[in-house]
């Protein structure tokens, strides 16, 4: 990616020993857009970042693992501060174009040492090939590095739209995900930067959910610094831009869902037929969230009965007697009537596969809305029962 460098090194954050510091460098000031949580509990990386994003630019992002500066108070603010303050100095560019993030467990301080020795180590590994390193260092539980890249063509010219993020647990993202970093060589104004990736994020991570939980640090940071020379400065070029942008978030986020916690398939459900969109958000969002779904999509069990029941009590506007309700092509339900014992045995041998889809049509108007999420198994529990042991 043209103008950005990358790095990823072990500093010691982590008890395993693996890498848990990452960097992204702009060479110059780029165009900033962010999302952040909207858990009231925020980590102080998000409490600083809100602030400096307001300025519209950024330089430099550092990211660590194993540690989320959450719950820590005025020293973890201090801490945050100090971080963004010695890369700044190390990079040699203003601290106010420094955003730090965190993740990991909450209510521990940073242990600033680390830091202290890291952060002028990490400046030394910047590459133009170093994204994997970087990767690599903001994950925790995630089992692999999530990277998507796509270009876009505007005026015979080239740009490229590049994404990097981590997440596989306390996934229900009320703006974006656990961590998401997108860079661009396109230029844009950091208002329509804020725009797109608005509308990019509600199509995407807005639409994920692995364990209904939304996480005190969730950030989603895009940078333009415009080395490509493709300007992004009126309508036709805005719509190629967000198609792209689009793109990307929406292959992260389904990256982030595949890869949950104990996970063993991946779901999509699509309400159709609702009255209103809302309803149709509701009844997605309902059936995506509820534990009971997630355990029989698990178990490979085909009680439809748990899909319905989470959308009557979604709060949409639902009659029974007009659901149909299919997996992948297979009907189970229509017109609120169950289609038997071969449905039912088809069924289940459908969701033997890693991917299934489910859709139910509420047949009451011609809204349509969807979710993505995946199955509860016995590891979820697991490894969130060990997480800080």
């Amino acid at each position: 990616m043209k103008g950005f460098k990358f790095a990823g090194i072990c500093a010691g954050i982590k008890k395993n020993g693996g890498k848990d510091l990452g960097l992204i460098y702009c060479e110059k000031p780029a165009s900033a857009a962010a999302l952040f949580t909207r858990n009231k509990v925020m980590a102080a990386p998000v409490i600083l970042g809100k602030e400096k994003i307001k300025n519209g630019s950024c330089q430099a992002v550092l990211v660590n693992s194993g540690n989320a500066n959450c719950f820590t108070g005025k020293k973890g603010i201090a801490d945050a501060i100090a971080c963004s303050k010695l890369l700044g100095d190390c990079l040699d560019i203003d601290e106010d174009l420094v955003l730090v993030s965190s993740t990991g467990v909450i209510g521990a301080n940073l242990p600033m040492d680390k830091f202290e020795a890291g952060i002028p180590e990490i400046v030394k590994h910047l590459s133009s090939e170093g994204m994997d390193d970087f990767a690599d260092a903001i994950l925790t539980t995630d089992t692999h590095r999530k990277m998507v890249k796509q270009n876009g063509e505007i005026g015979n010219k080239i740009f490229s739209i590049m994404g990097i993020a981590k997440g596989s647990g306390m996934i229900r993202p009320d703006m974006a995900t656990m961590l998401a970093f997108i860079c661009t060589d396109a230029e844009i104004s950091p208002q329509d930067l804020k725009i797109c990736l608005s509308s990019a994020n509600e199509k995407s991570f807005n639409r994920i959910t692995i364990d209904g939980d939304t996480s005190t640090n969730d950030t989603l940071l895009v940078f333009a610094n415009g080395s490509s020379d493709v300007k992004i400065n009126n309508m036709d070029s805005k719509i190629v831009f967000q198609n792209a942008l689009d793109e990307v978030c929406f292959q992260l986020a389904k990256m982030v869902v595949k890869d949950g916690e104990g996970a063993t398939k991946f779901v999509q459900i699509i309400v159709k037929g609702a009255a209103t969109k809302e309803d149709a958000f509701k009844a997605s969002e309902a059936i995506a969230h509820s534990n009971l779904v997630k355990t029989a999509i698990y178990g490979e069990d085909p009680n439809w009965g748990r899909i319905t029941a989470a959308a009557g009590r979604s709060g949409a506007q639902v009659v029974p007697e007009r659901m149909d309700l299919f997996f992948d092509d297979q009907p189970l339900v229509l017109n609120g009537n169950w289609m038997g014992a071969e449905a039912e045995k088809n069924t289940a041998q459908i969701m033997k596969n890693s991917e299934i889809t489910i859709t139910l049509n509420l047949n009451l108007g011609h809204a349509t809305d969807h979710f993505f999420f995946c199955d509860f198994s016995e590891d979820y529990v697991k490894i969130n029962a060990d997480y800080r042991t």
